[in-house]
């Protein structure tokens, strides 16, 4: 990297950075010139480029107003406007514009190629000029674009590049995911303006323009690349050079890879490659980078399940809502290290995956995940769209295939999700059918939660505290999109003092951890049952919610990592579930019914209810989380009983139950099981009952008081696997 020839020691030494209300560990090291100096494209690099991150001019000024003639002070780039860590820590409003202004002397030695200025991100609409010559413009506030900004350029002198930034953030239908001008519940600050690294780089007019592999199977790899001329490729598996191919740019090039190491969460192996274009007998341009071989859908196991397979196994995907928000940085993590930070407790928690919710990262993100064996559920940020409006829809089509386009030559990421819960959806199959051919080597969720349309790779639910699962299907792999979101408020270590929320909150770490694990017994019989995919909620506390597995802070783990692993680690252990009694879940069944009160002895195995109703179970009402309705209950009481034959005795029950609300559960005349509130999901619970040989009864008393209601049980063995 070249480090550019100003003198800015005496700016750097007057730049103060605001006080955050929360510090992480990292936000005294993110000091201009010497944070995010790291190259900001791992899979395709150069030897020669210049890091722009650091201190630069800026202004605010109403959105119609020419370039400022005099600048208000300096701003900390790449952190947004909005953060302490940029300087400024301030809104821009949707009736404002900030410039951006900075001067560089680009090498003598750079000439003959052609420069490219390059931006991570800009958010949201931004114009460029270099030495008074507008240079491009660009909208969107996630993609990686770029300018050849050769023709304004001055070779070994100064040059001026000023950029403006517009962001209208909530006023607008764009792809902002979470960000609103006034914060509150699980919408949060915005983030405005550059807020991912800026770099100079000299390319060679027949250099490279991309590289992607993707393996096909057995030894056979295919690499798609772009250039202006012929290409040596070396593939290195290690130190070892195990490939050396010549390469012709604009098609397909296969080669074959000997005995490839595939790419996984347990053996992460990125081989390394070298890209060079040959001209006039010597190299003109030279790239480097990596790539993983792995293959990732959707298949029946043997029991015939559609479960997600990885490299031809199944595989439960199990990890963390992560929503990339920071206390200093807000969008943007202060150093390389913190970013890196939160995908290593993600490991050493023993996760396999990362939901990456309704916001795009860095690429050097995407690299630690591919480097420490992470799968990544990638979001499109999403809009609020709402009616008919072609120019949003087209805008939001346009970044949908530049993030896939960008993204996709990370091996980490295995599934793409372009709407979640019905936030601005629309023409949801057609997204669904657009996704999977722009990229069949990844799975698509055509929506995460509660608004599904039947296309792509996954059914997903969301259900919290949960866990719960859809429905099995002939075709798609069931999913849970989210759940948990357990609550603990941690003094001096939340966004403010009070109002701090969780879907269900706690008062000590004891109690969280306590509540966790019982989620992963539950969830380990979910798996046992067809689930294929879980997400909990969350990474990190973030603002006002506090259901992270760490403070928004990251100074504090709520919950020992060595019990979460050990308990995610039985996931991948098997379980079997043999039912005496099934649910809703895995049969329809039929049960007598009252809603008005029996008389006593309703319990009882000689009981007469051939006067009760007949109805399919679940009973409940539609739009009660986790229910399955078969008969519409809509009364404040029902009773149920369910009549089966065994040919012996059974000890050793579990009880499968989803109750909304209060429930007591006769097995044979005995009581059970009571359990009070009500649950949002199907979960086992152990019971001292034992069936006879010859007739049975189960028996459920339900109470429903307010909100939805819902009530369905069965019986069953649970047996651990070898």
């Amino acid at each position: 990297m070249l480090i550019l020839g100003l003198c800015l020691f005496a700016m750097i030494q007057d730049f103060e950075p605001k006080s955050p209300p929360l510090t992480t560990p990292w936000t005294d090291k993110a000091k201009p010139g010497k944070t995010h100096q790291e190259h900001p494209r791992p899979q395709m690099t150069r030897k020669d480029w210049a890091n722009l991150n650091g201190l630069w001019d800026y202004s605010v000024v109403p959105i119609g107003a020419a370039q400022p003639a005099a600048w208000q002070g300096k701003i900390h780039v790449p952190f947004p406007i909005e953060s302490a860590l940029s300087g400024v820590q301030r809104a821009l409003l949707p009736t404002e514009a900030l410039w951006y202004r900075r001067a560089v002397v680009v090498p003598a030695k750079w000439s003959g190629r052609r420069v490219w200025l390059r931006f991570g991100a800009v958010d949201w609409s931004c114009e460029v000029w270099v030495n008074g010559k507008s240079v491009g413009s660009h909208k969107g506030g996630y993609d990686p674009f770029s300018f050849d900004v050769s023709d304004a350029l001055a070779l070994g002198k100064s040059n001026e590049i000023v950029v403006k930034v517009t962001d209208p953030t909530d006023t607008q239908p764009i792809a902002r995911g979470k960000q609103v001008l006034k914060p509150e519940g699980i919408w949060y600050t915005p983030n405005s303006g550059i807020w991912q690294s800026v770099w100079l780089e000299p390319v060679h007019d027949k250099g490279v323009e991309s590289a992607r592999f993707e393996w096909i199977e057995g030894e056979r790899v295919v690499v798609h690349a772009r250039a202006g001329g012929s290409m040596r490729l070396t593939v290195l598996e290690g130190r070892k050079r195990v490939v050396s191919e010549t390469v012709v740019p604009g098609r397909p090039f296969e080669f074959s890879v000997p005995s490839p190491r595939l790419w996984s969460p347990e053996s992460p192996f990125l081989y390394n490659y070298r890209l060079e274009v040959l001209g006039a007998g010597k190299v003109v341009d030279q790239v480097d980078g990596y790539f993983g071989l792995r293959r990732i859908e959707v298949k029946r196991d043997e029991e015939g399940v559609n479960r997600i397979h990885l490299n031809g196994r199944p595989i439960f995907v199990h990890g963390p809502l992560d929503q990339g928000f920071w206390p200093d940085g807000i969008y943007t993590a202060p150093t390389d290290e913190a970013l890196k930070f939160d995908l290593d407790m993600t490991k050493k928690m023993g996760f396999n995956s990362v939901r990456k919710h309704v916001k795009v990262e860095p690429a050097r993100w995407y690299y630690w995940c591919d480097k420490l064996g992470l799968m990544v559920m990638q979001d499109m940020p999403n809009t609020m769209l709402s009616g008919d409006n072609p120019e949003a829809k087209g805008q939001f089509e346009i970044e949908l295939k530049t993030m896939i386009e960008a993204l996709r030559v990370h091996p980490s990421i295995v599934m793409w999700v372009p709407f979640n819960e019905g936030w601005g959806q629309y023409d949801t199959v057609r997204i669904a059918k657009m996704v999977k051919e722009l990229d069949p080597s990844r799975l698509v969720n055509n929506a995460s939660g509660w608004t599904d349309a039947g296309a792509g790779d996954a059914m997903d639910i969301h259900v919290y505290p949960g866990p719960g699962m859809p429905p099995l299907e002939p075709k798609r792999a069931a999913m849970l999109g989210e759940y948990g979101g357990l609550g603990l408020p941690l003094s001096g270590h939340t966004w403010q003092d009070e109002k701090n929320w969780g879907y269900r909150s706690y008062q000590t770490k004891a109690e969280l951890q306590k509540a966790y694990i019982e989620l992963q017994e539950q969830l380990r019989l979910l798996a046992a049952q067809g689930l294929t995919a879980a997400v909990y909620t969350q990474t990190t506390d973030v603002e006002i919610e506090v259901n992270g597995l760490m403070t928004y802070d990251r100074k504090v783990v709520k919950i020992d990592p060595e019990r979460v692993k050990k308990h995610n680690a039985l996931l991948a252990k098997p379980i079997s579930i043999d039912w005496i009694v099934s649910t809703a879940q895995a049969s329809k069944n039929d049960w007598a019914f009252s809603t008005t009160k029996p008389g006593d002895g309703w319990f009882s195995p000689n009981f007469d209810d051939t006067e009760w109703g007949k109805g399919v179970g679940g009973f409940g009402t539609k739009g009660t989380p986790g229910a399955i309705i078969g008969t519409e209950w809509n009364t404040q009481d029902i009773w149920i009983r369910r009549s089966f034959q065994t040919d012996r005795p059974i000890k050793g029950l579990s009880l499968a139950i989803h109750h909304d609300e209060d429930a007591e559960v006769y097995l044979n005349g005995q009581l059970v099981a009571e359990l009070k509130g009500y649950t949002t999901a199907y979960k086992f619970v152990a019971i001292k009952g034992e069936i006879k040989a010859g007739k049975n009864v189960l028996a459920v008393h339900c109470r429903q008081t307010t909100g939805g209601q819902y009530i369905d049980a069965g019986l069953a063995i649970l047996r651990e696997g070898l």
